[in-house]
């Protein structure tokens, strides 16, 4: 059994891949977590039993099969490892986007950012959905331009 800082890690690696788990309506259960992982990877198969020290805490995996963890549940692969990141290192990365936010945007990705991990995933479905609906409404008004008789 891993002990000390390393089995903390993995202590908080297994409760963040439990969350994931659950946001994408996975039973957090060592032959599921194994069979749908290995549909995916492209690698060497895990167990049953390495998907359960994941879950159980006991092991972490290697960044490769994190990335496939990460994909597979639709989160980020450092925060899916690490946790997320604390304010200060994602005000260093934002600068650019920041720059583009007002004040309201701020507002509404605080509250965003301190929803439950199930319901962002809902407000991030309402947003692709509405996104693929205004370039449906996009692509259709230029069909109309194009389509119409010069004057």
């Amino acid at each position: 059994m891993a002990k000390g800082v390393h089995a903390e890690e993995a202590r908080a690696f297994s409760a963040r891949l439990k969350q994931a788990l659950a946001a994408v309506g996975v039973r957090p259960s060592p032959a599921v977590v194994a069979s749908e992982f290995n549909l995916r990877y492209w690698g060497k198969s895990i167990t049953a039993h390495t998907a359960r020290a994941w879950l159980a805490g006991l092991a972490i995996p290697m960044q490769d099969k994190i990335r496939t963890l990460s994909e597979w549940l639709h989160v980020n692969p450092d925060e899916l490892r690490f946790g997320p990141r604390s304010g200060a290192v994602l005000a260093m990365d934002s600068g650019t986007l920041e720059s583009r936010l007002n004040l309201q945007d701020r507002q509404m990705l605080a509250q965003y950012l301190a929803l439950p991990v199930g319901h962002r995933k809902t407000v991030q479905e309402v947003v692709a959905a509405m996104a693929i609906a205004a370039a449906h409404a996009q692509a259709e008004a230029a069909s109309k331009l194009v389509d119409q008789p010069p004057k």
